[in-house]
């Protein structure tokens, strides 16, 4: 069994935290393998030195829907310490909730996926912390979807978003502490910054080898299933193909009134997909993209995670789905994670190329070897911060 970054934290306290006022950026899912929430672990083990929260998009209680969907600061019910919302009238913790603290503990439930936006506010973290002169410790926990693999395309600087600031690939495969150590150093953001590591975590590891509770980190990311699939679903994001949001699985399920599963299937057939099985069916989602109505379409099986591709999975469907149906097909339009100018296919793939490319009908295997020499390079760079 794992032992998490906060579990390490609480069986040696660092002397160093003594009168120090404590911030943590969390949500609801920040808890140990017991259940207990960092919140009330932090305020027993240093009592009177919490001073402020901080929660990501969805809100502490990941319960706001979908993007661009805002939290209000508020007051913690159980603390009655201020919430500072990440995801609102700022994104970027501002010198006044940083007054509050004197280091700023993180920990956050992160999914291996480039486009997910914690990854974006711990980034925006350091960099406050950095300009106050405040310290940032990082509580770290399970990639989710294990640390060997890495997929797809290099983000270019011209589509740095809150979906993605720096050249990343969709699928990272680092930690967040990791992650945290990446970005101070290569990206040169230069806050003091400390990792409290796991116990017993290994880079091959998925999440169900971890032996620890599953607590969902943000409403459509219910289930490690979800979490496996999303490094290429959450690409749906950016059409008018629904991604599953209105069902109990999000991302597992995707489709549209106008898809044919047969049709798909038949030009699906000479890709290789390993590691996943596409079941038709159809669904009615009771929200968002198709409410209301039947859509066709499949739920992604993953038959052998270590071999399955979600990226180049959903790349091919979407490719598949754009040259079947092309006056049906669109793309969202823009504000897309408050960019107004861009496409939100653009902001997601990280690319302008990558997407005409596909509507030019490249060959996915061809596309991914495009991108081979960027990968490669972003592999060697994340080797220097491995942890474990």
């Amino acid at each position: 069994m794992v032992s998490l970054g906060i579990e390490q934290l609480l069986a040696s306290p660092p002397p160093s935290f003594k009168d120090k006022r404590l911030g943590l950026l969390c949500n609801q899912a920040s808890t140990d393998s017991s259940f207990r929430h960092s919140r009330d672990l932090v305020m027993a083990a240093f009592p009177g030195q919490l001073t402020a929260l901080f929660s990501p998009q969805h809100g502490f209680f990941a319960e706001k829907q979908d993007n661009m969907v805002e939290s209000s600061h508020g007051l913690d019910q159980v603390s009655g310490l201020p919430v500072f919302s990440l995801y609102g009238e700022t994104r970027k913790p501002t010198p006044e909730m940083m007054a509050h603290v004197d280091l700023v503990l993180v920990d956050l439930v992160d999914v291996g996926t480039r486009v997910y936006t914690f990854m974006s506010t711990l980034i925006y973290m350091l960099e406050a912390a950095a300009a106050a002169g405040k310290m940032v410790v990082v509580l770290d926990r399970p990639n989710p979807i294990g640390g060997d693999c890495v997929e797809g395309n290099l983000l270019e600087e011209e589509y740095s978003s809150f979906v993605g600031l720096y050249p990343m690939p969709m699928r990272h495969g680092l930690t967040f502490g990791e992650l945290a150590l990446l970005f101070n150093d290569h990206f040169a953001i230069g806050a003091e910054l400390q990792v409290v590591q796991m116990k017993g975590w290994q880079r091959g590891m998925h999440f169900p080898e971890c032996k620890l509770p599953w607590v969902f980190p943000s409403p459509n990311m219910p289930s490690y299933a979800a979490s496996l699939v999303y490094p290429g679903q959450v690409i749906w994001e950016g059409t008018n193909i629904s991604e599953g949001r209105g069902t109990s699985l999000p991302f597992e399920l995707f489709g549209a009134p106008f898809v044919h599963t047969k049709e798909v299937m038949a030009s699906l057939a000479a890709i290789p997909l390993p590691g996943v099985f596409l079941r038709p069916l159809q669904f009615e989602p009771t929200f968002h993209k198709g409410q209301g109505q039947v859509c066709n379409g499949f739920q992604l099986h993953v038959t052998d995670p270590i071999r399955f591709r979600p990226y180049r999975t959903t790349l091919a469907l979407l490719q598949t789905i754009m040259t079947l149906y092309p006056e049906l097909f669109a793309y969202k339009e823009a504000p897309y994670e408050y960019e107004y100018d861009k496409l939100p296919m653009d902001l997601i793939l990280g690319s302008r190329q990558v997407r005409l490319a596909l509507e030019a009908g490249v060959d996915i295997l061809e596309l991914e070897r495009s991108w081979q020499d960027g990968l490669q390079e972003f592999e060697q760079r994340r080797r220097a911060f491995f942890l474990y």
